[in-house]
């Protein structure tokens, strides 16, 4: 296994980069984390706030498409891992354009400087959403085609086929980690489930998709994390991993667990227009990360949900934060 401790980490004061930094800087006591973030809408300064004083850690405000910075700070690091995204599906829908060029292009920028950097590995965190919807009982394996529908799914395919390409035509040791939906505490609450959990527990409508009956596999962020620091540290280059847990469940199952959870009545469900190009299912085979690598999603769903919904009721303020900064942040571009 290649000395891993100089880890450049993109996108980390986002939702799962957070989560993933925390988990490194926990359980891997030499690991060094370098976290570059541009700070937009979604990528939350509270999220690491104390983390501000941490002996291995440092934090860098600035954009992976900056061919400057990015090779600057590539220099002696051992590993990258890209999170950094535009990953809304519907903002993708109503404004593609940031999507292709972060995710695709910035994913680039990434790639050359960690070859010229001579980085020991390179990792892609991808998503189940490029290869598209599956019908039945079937499931995504790694070889599956890609089929991605959505703008911010095929921009992450792309981005999955360039990095991919660094390995065949340069030898560059990237894998690619490609997961399910994920929950947890520190979610954007344009998330479908923090969505849900703030409006209900403020008595507003639950917007449900069409029939809600598109069905996700669940998995806790927590143990996403645990699965690309596995893949990170023994994942074979050249290589896709799968990162799912078997928690399939449709909308409307979610909708009315999260209603249950929180003691409110399936009134405040309220069915709405049905997004474009929306994917039916989405499930994922992970036998070859269990199987290689042996990692394995830990957490119930059941109880990962509960402590979630128990999260964002006892953090007020974080969800107040977030949302005056979005304001903020909105206000500046109009």
């Amino acid at each position: 296994m290649p000395n891993m401790e100089k880890l450049l980490i993109t996108g980390g004061s986002g939702f799962i980069g957070s989560w993933l930094i925390r988990h490194l800087l926990t359980e891997y006591p030499n690991v060094q984390v370098t976290n570059l973030d541009l700070l937009t809408y979604a990528g939350n300064p509270d999220n690491l706030r104390d983390l501000d004083e941490h002996p291995r850690y440092r934090f860098v405000q600035g954009d992976i498409q900056d061919e400057v910075l990015v090779n600057r700070l590539m220099k002696g690091m051992d590993a990258c891992i890209n999170v950094a995204a535009q990953t809304h599906v519907d903002r993708s829908i109503s404004g593609p354009g940031v999507f292709i060029t972060t995710n695709v292009l910035g994913t680039q920028v990434l790639l050359e400087a960690a070859r010229n950097a001579g980085v020991s590995k390179f990792i892609q965190v991808s998503t189940d959403e490029v290869y598209g919807s599956i019908e039945g009982t079937a499931k995504f394996t790694e070889e599956s085609p890609l089929e991605p529908s959505s703008p911010y799914s095929s921009s992450k395919a792309g981005a999955d086929l360039i990095a991919l390409s660094y390995w065949k035509t340069y030898g560059m040791p990237v894998c690619i980690t490609r997961c399910t939906n994920n929950y947890g505490p520190n979610q954007y609450p344009e998330k479908l489930i923090p969505l849900f959990i703030l409006n209900a527990s403020e008595n507003k409508p639950v917007p449900v998709y069409g029939d809600g009956l598109n069905v996700r596999d669940w998995i806790h962020v927590k143990d996403h994390a645990a699965g690309v620091a596995r893949v990170l540290f023994n994942g074979k280059p050249g290589e896709v991993y799968n990162i799912g847990s078997g928690n399939e469940h449709n909308n409307l199952e979610i909708t009315r667990l999260i209603l249950s959870i929180l003691d409110k009545p399936e009134t405040l469900i309220q069915f709405v227009q049905d997004r474009p190009g929306h994917d039916r299912r989405y499930a994922l085979d992970s036998t070859k990360i269990e199987r290689e690598l042996g990692w394995k999603a830990e957490t119930s769903f059941e109880a990962g949900l509960r402590d979630t919904v128990q999260w964002y009721l006892n953090n007020p303020q974080w969800v107040k934060n977030v949302r005056q900064r979005e304001r903020e942040m909105l206000s500046v571009s109009v």
